[in-house]
């Protein structure tokens, strides 16, 4: 009989186990854990590359996190010599760009589909300028900015001038 009881309770046991890794809360831990663990990489990540940037700066870019919120950053970038964003800091106001729109959505491949873990926040500051210098209109975010930079394009620099001086200085 004690037999008999010690398998009954090895069966509950058993059953009970089972019955608990199908518990929400018992997978939320576990599923916790691992996100703990990659937010923890995630965050180391971030801090080495805010030392990077700040030991060494692109040309004309500054960045780093908002408050205390490493996931949160702002940037400042100075618009490039010869570019009609000369002179102006962009995107903390509004820019006249046919990749950027009016909420500060920037349409560039290595933020969409060419994005790899290998990017710094560097090389996304520096891709970002270049963008300012040589605009894509063949994969316009504003399709009117674009249209214009096609066929008009002393008007669209002139306007783009205007909303730096207006806008980002």
């Amino acid at each position: 009989m004690a037999s008999t009881s010690t398998q009954q309770t090895g069966s509950s046991s058993s059953q009970a186990a089972n019955h608990r890794s199908q518990l929400p809360g018992i997978k939320e831990t576990k599923n916790a854990s691992k996100s703990s663990k990659n937010h923890s990489a995630s965050a180391r990540r971030l801090q080495r590359e805010l030392a990077e940037i700040t030991l060494d700066p692109p040309p004309n870019c500054s960045a780093g996190p908002k408050g205390d919120n490493l996931y949160e950053w702002v940037s400042t970038i100075l618009g490039p010599k010869g570019s009609v964003y000369e002179g102006g800091v962009v995107f903390r106001t509004r820019i006249y760009h046919c990749n950027i729109n009016n909420q500060g959505h920037i349409c560039l491949d290595i933020l969409k589909d060419q994005w790899s873990p290998a990017l710094t926040i560097s090389k996304v500051l520096l891709s970002v300028t270049s963008l300012l210098s040589d605009c894509n209109p063949n994969d316009p975010l504003v399709g009117s900015i674009a249209q214009q930079f096609l066929t008009s394009r002393e008007e669209h620099d002139r306007v783009a001038k205007q909303w730096t001086t207006r806008f980002a200085t």
